[in-house]
């Protein structure tokens, strides 16, 4: 995995930590491929690209008013 994929995913998992600590989601964890991380929503967990996965967790924070400064 190359530098940008990986501070891409360092974003996505502090991204997701802080909105599973804000309880917006309900888990989250490395997908299968590299470049997918899982994301437990409402209860239902999916699997999205890391690119897809930082805008629907900034949008979420965002939504809840909790958008970390380093973002």
């Amino acid at each position: 995995m190359n530098n940008t994929k990986t501070a891409l995913r360092n974003e996505v998992r502090q991204l997701a930590k802080e909105a599973f600590y804000l309880n917006l989601i309900s888990g989250y964890g490395d997908g299968p491929d590299t470049n997918e991380y899982q994301i437990v929503y409402q209860g239902k967990p999916k699997h999205f690209r890391l690119e897809d996965a930082r805008v629907i967790l900034s949008n979420l924070l965002k939504q809840s008013g909790k958008l970390p400064i380093s973002v």
